[in-house]
């Protein structure tokens, strides 16, 4: 096991092309063992150099929607009017503290996502 510092896009392709190499080795193997430290330090580097951004609070009510096969209208039956709808999702209006609940306690959004500027 020759395990080193992912540093360079060279480093992560390589532990990547060693990582489906051993994928399916058995746990408590040496190279069940190589495939969990790899998985780590592939994961680091990911988070350091391909970070995803958190979806504004438009982008995860829209996206919790259609996950939950909704319309328009079912999300005016959870924060209001239909208008009111159109004007948040339009981002004219912003989140009320009283929406931002609903939408968590109704649709199972999570509060950080909800809060965050847009």
């Amino acid at each position: 096991m020759d395990i080193k510092a992912i540093k360079t896009e060279d480093d992560y392709n390589q532990a990547l092309k060693r990582l489906d190499e051993i994928f399916h080795a058995p746990v408590d193997s040496p190279e069940g063992d190589e495939a969990e430290v790899l998985s780590i330090l592939i994961e680091k580097y990911e988070e350091e150099h391909y970070a995803i951004d958190a979806p504004d609070p438009i982008e995860a009510i829209l996206f919790r929607m259609e996950q939950m096969d909704m319309n328009k209208r079912d999300l005016a039956e959870i924060i209001g009017y239909k208008s009111r709808v159109s004007e948040i999702l339009s981002k004219k209006r912003k989140l009320s503290i009283n929406m931002i609940r609903k939408l968590h306690d109704k649709m199972n959004i999570p509060y950080e996502s909800l809060i965050t500027d847009y």
